[in-house]
């Protein structure tokens, strides 16, 4: 239910000039503006349900895009029924611009590649089939130059090199691996909203740099109404939390009725600490040592 200065369920996370887009709810375009930002630019969306709390400002967000003169196809994810759903709401938005791809989720746990972005979706606990996703941003080990000196390989492909690609030159193979060294850690964000606590969700959470999950309800007495309606109580959110071990936590997907969720911070703190942001918040994640 939107609120007055609370919009519904989004994400966006931005890398190498990449964007992508998790969840659209209503409102999300408006959010999108007043963070002053375009939705021209968003690559790819990733739906975690059909609820329409999560998918209902699509049928805007496409316009908009279409508005701002986008001619680039778009990639939606998202679990099964999703090429029916998006049909269903393309009803009302004829004639865009540029092309939608949809890729459907059959498997409780898959991967995608879309980079910088590297995506694992899995399956939790929902009313209806629901997925979280763990975004990653891998990072390559560091670059040897004196060892690329030693083999003679010619500085014009040592670029190359960097970045993953093998070269060809002439007879002569050269490949990442000689002259890079392993893999150093990325960076990671898990985004998990509307199920019930189950073990994968620590599992894919442990170790993230940020930690995104709902916190529904906050009031005692409530554990019910989470039960019942396959949500979290933010006191299960918080154990999963302390389990998983992120560097950082949010909240979202708060109740209607959590009109001030804050209140609960120093209560939750003693299981874990965790953030109660507000719309509008974004995070700047950077390597180690940058």
């Amino acid at each position: 239910m939107p609120l007055p200065r609370r919009w519904l369920t989004s994400l966006l996370l931005r890398a190498e000039g990449s964007n992508l887009l998790i969840d659209c709810g209503e409102g999300t375009q408006i959010a999108l503006k007043e963070k002053g930002w375009s939705p021209k630019p968003i690559d790819a969306i990733c739906f975690t349900h059909y609820h329409a709390d999560h998918i209902s400002g699509l049928p805007g967000m496409l316009l908009s895009m279409a508005n701002a003169e986008r001619e680039k196809t778009l990639h939606i994810f998202g679990p099964r029924g999703l090429q029916r759903v998006v049909d269903g709401l393309c009803v009302i938005t004829p004639e865009l611009p540029f092309d939608i791809l949809c890729h459907e989720f059959h498997e409780p746990r898959e991967s995608i590649e879309f980079p910088p972005f590297f995506v694992e979706a899995f399956r939790v606990q929902h009313g209806i089939l629901c997925y979280g996703y763990r975004v990653s941003i891998r990072r390559l080990g560091r670059f040897n130059a004196e060892r690329a000196r030693e083999l003679d390989i010619p500085l014009r492909f040592w670029n190359k090199l960097q970045h993953g690609e093998s070269i060809s030159d002439g007879a002569k193979q050269y490949t990442p691996d000689m002259v890079m060294g392993e893999a150093r850690k990325g960076l990671s964000v898990v985004y998990c909203t509307d199920t019930r606590p189950v073990p994968v969700i620590s599992e894919m959470a442990e170790g993230a740099d940020l930690f995104i999950c709902e916190g529904m309800y906050g009031e005692e007495g409530k554990e019910e109404n989470a039960r019942k309606y396959k949500h979290m109580t933010m006191r299960e959110a918080a154990q999963i939390g302390r389990k998983a071990k992120p560097a950082e936590m949010w909240f979202t997907h708060y109740s209607p009725s959590e009109m001030n969720p804050e209140i609960y911070k120093e209560e939750i703190g003693k299981i874990f600490p965790v953030k109660f942001p507000r719309d509008g918040w974004s995070r700047d994640l950077l390597f180690k040592g940058e």
